[in-house]
């Protein structure tokens, strides 16, 4: 959906992904590296610029110590990025906004740092750029879904991209499974475990 539907990424483009070591910051760093993209990402630690790295991610910028959006102008000779992919929200939206190129577009579908704040859409115009807030069960209806799942399931069985796992917590673990994540203790899915006897 986040890059083929809501921005199609294609060879050439620059694309920031925020969280680029989890679950779904992953997918998206390998995906879009698959389509010819080069592809920065916004990371927590050391740890996760290697994790990122190793699922396509061309520049790893860790944001606790580095202003991702001087990084970015850096990175990109001050052009800035052709699609910024936020899950993070609040921390890094209106930062987001600065690192896009001219008719750039900002795809937020996530808050884990809180509800965006309003702000004022004439920021828009300075460089003609454009905003999704994309549900995933908008785009995943009807023939879409079976085109989606196809395609989704091709890129898997192909290796296109992967989806490992990193993080397994018993059921009666999932207290310690929201800390830790809370705690951006995690980098990749996190699974709770059932087992049925």
């Amino acid at each position: 959906m986040l890059a083929h539907q809501v921005f199609p990424v294609q060879a050439g483009h620059v694309v920031l992904v925020h969280a680029a070591a989890g679950g779904v910051g992953r997918l998206l760093c390998q995906w879009a590296k698959h389509l010819g993209a080069t592809v920065i990402g916004t990371v927590g630690s050391e740890e996760k610029a290697r994790i990122a790295s190793a699922n396509g991610c061309d520049h790893s910028i860790l944001y606790r110590t580095e202003n991702f959006v001087d990084k970015v102008l850096a990175i990109t000779d001050r052009r800035g990025a052709d699609v910024a992919y936020d899950s993070v929200g609040k921390d890094t939206f209106l930062g987001s906004l600065q690192c896009l190129a001219i008719r750039g577009h900002l795809a937020n579908f996530g808050q884990s740092s809180g509800p965006i704040e309003p702000f004022r859409v004439s920021l828009l115009f300075e460089k003609s750029n454009s905003i999704s807030r994309p549900g995933v069960f908008h785009y995943f209806t009807g023939s879409d879904r079976d085109a989606m799942s196809k395609t989704l399931f091709s890129a898997l069985a192909d290796g296109t991209i992967t989806a490992d796992r990193h993080h397994d917590y018993a059921f009666d673990d999932v207290a310690q499974a929201h800390r830790d994540m809370e705690a951006r203790k995690t980098a990749g899915a996190v699974l709770l475990v059932v087992v049925v006897v």
